[in-house]
């Protein structure tokens, strides 16, 4: 996919896709996807941590540390070497937790003992199968920047820092919007006859 550009997910088609990897797939031609609770929780956590696959996949529950009340992640990015410190909502901690002791998963151990390429290849061919085109698993990263970005009032420094990009125009591309005010302009602008 290095020239297609990776498409933002709606709510229905993250609803969708973790629904059918959850409970597997059977193709017109006959192959079986088994369900595959685990990387459905892997691309669950992304949309709503808004973390690269490649940090994901190598997340392990003691990662997520409590500071005072709340809980806090703390990584450094494989991609960029930075340190990531936010805080993980409580509920998205216990959906973790829930997940590590169903399946006998260690706090210091990797939650996710699959590759960024298994996951890939297993969404290519759910994706396939639902007929949805240029979905990969930065399309889950992409739904959460723009789910923050939408959530919040179009708060584009939000999601920067989120995302930890270097700059605003950085981010401004990466969601492929223009900032609330360009939008506001253009609204009020317009000019149509009579």
């Amino acid at each position: 996919m290095a020239n297609i550009k990776t498409k933002v997910l709606t709510d229905e088609e993250f609803c969708l896709i973790i629904k059918t990897i959850s409970i597997g797939l059977t193709t017109e031609d006959g192959k079986q996807i088994k369900p595959n609770n685990r990387i459905a929780t892997a691309l669950t956590l992304q949309a709503n941590l808004g973390l690269r696959i490649g940090d994901i996949v190598n997340l392990r529950l003691s990662d997520i540390i409590r500071s005072g009340n709340r809980y806090e992640l703390n990584i450094q990015e494989q991609k960029t070497g930075k340190i990531r410190d936010f805080t993980v909502p409580a509920e998205i901690y216990t959906y973790l937790q829930t997940y590590a002791l169903e399946n006998s998963i260690k706090p210091n151990q990797r939650l996710f003992s699959i590759t960024v390429r298994q996951i890939q290849k297993h969404l290519k061919s759910v994706t396939e199968y639902l007929g949805l085109e240029k979905i990969s698993t930065h399309s889950f990263r992409k739904y959460f920047a723009i789910s923050i970005y939408n959530d919040n009032n179009y708060n584009v420094e939000l999601v920067r820092q989120l995302l930890q990009h270097s700059t605003v125009a950085v981010t401004q591309h990466y969601l492929s919007v223009q900032p609330r005010e360009v939008e506001q302009a253009l609204q009020r602008h317009i000019k149509l006859p009579s």
